[in-house]
């Protein structure tokens, strides 16, 4: 396997990587496995298309396990508590871009979701806030030109 860097999470993300990992070794794996059992009784496997489905799901299946196993090594669970140092995961930061007010959430990048407001320091927005305290303004480029946040709180 290959060398991972740590990887920052909060507690939240670690506790839902955890489930999710859990689920696919105690749910999705024995039934899985017992699908390709079914479909290998069935005779011939070259023309056997459900074989070949779930031994492929199987090996997919298991690249994610893998995956989240070696994340789970290298995790560390960042508390957020260091809010006086800036912006940093763990934190919420509240901005101000084109007048109006959205609150963001640091999280890590396995825990990513800009759907839900919630952006890693990879994001190109994380990347200009990390380390940044209340008061200061970042420029962020976007496909429609520069966008300027200004940092109203850290929780």
């Amino acid at each position: 396997m290959r060398n991972m860097k740590q990887v920052q999470m909060t507690k939240e993300g670690l506790k839902a990587l955890k489930a999710e990992l859990d689920k696919l070794v105690n749910e999705k794996r024995p039934s899985l496995v017992e699908r390709l059992a079914n479909a290998r009784s069935q005779g011939d496997l070259t023309e056997n298309s459900d074989y070949s489905n779930a031994k492929e799901e199987l090996e997919f299946l298991d690249g994610r396990i893998s995956e989240l196993e070696e994340v789970l090594k290298t995790a560390t669970v960042v508390s957020g508590n260091h809010k006086r140092d800036g912006v940093a995961v763990g934190t919420k930061v509240t901005v101000k871009v084109s007048g109006q007010k959205h609150v963001y959430e640091m999280v890590g990048e396995w825990e990513a979701d800009p759907v839900n407001k919630k952006i890693s320091p990879e994001s190109p927005l994380g990347q200009v806030l990390v380390g940044k305290k209340v008061g200061e303004k970042v420029e962020v480029k976007a496909p429609a030109g520069k966008v300027e946040y200004e940092i109203l709180a850290i929780e």
